[in-house]
């Protein structure tokens, strides 16, 4: 079981293997909030995750702030790193997206305006160390 746990990983192959695993803990409904700093891998984490979906052209929503996939199920992936006011992500109908019980919602970037997050979601923390490798963390809050 993945959640919660922290793995240090030295390789985009570790990576993609925890994506893998991660996979098999959500289901319809969750919502997971990707942070990190540019570059941590964020956006390579939830490529390597839908692969296991079917969903093969995954790329950053940065400035549409959403992109909606179907494949073996419906996904959001949202990317609120270019959204400057809290209104922007209201005039999207954040509320819709996170409340679609038929779709997991990956939003990287999610820290820079918690409030609109929901109680209970999966937090992934990327971090960069000097020596290259990334902690990658998994959190659940209720």
């Amino acid at each position: 079981m993945l959640v919660p746990s922290i793995h240090k990983v030295v390789s985009e192959e570790q990576t993609s293997n925890l994506a893998d695993e991660f996979v098999k803990e959500i289901s319809a409904g969750d919502v997971i909030v990707l942070n990190g700093e540019l570059g941590t891998g964020k956006t390579f984490f939830v490529k390597k995750a839908l692969l296991n979906f079917g969903i093969t052209d995954v790329n950053s929503p940065t400035f549409a702030i959403v992109n909606e996939f179907e494949g073996k199920g419906k996904f959001y992936h949202l990317d609120f790193y270019r959204v400057e006011k809290i209104n922007e992500l209201y005039d999207i109908g954040i509320e819709d997206y996170f409340n679609d019980k038929e779709a997991i919602s990956f939003v990287e970037w999610g820290n820079l305006f918690s409030d609109v997050l929901p109680k209970k979601r999966i937090e992934v923390n990327f971090k960069l160390n000097q020596d290259l490798t990334r902690d990658i963390e998994f959190k659940r809050y209720e």
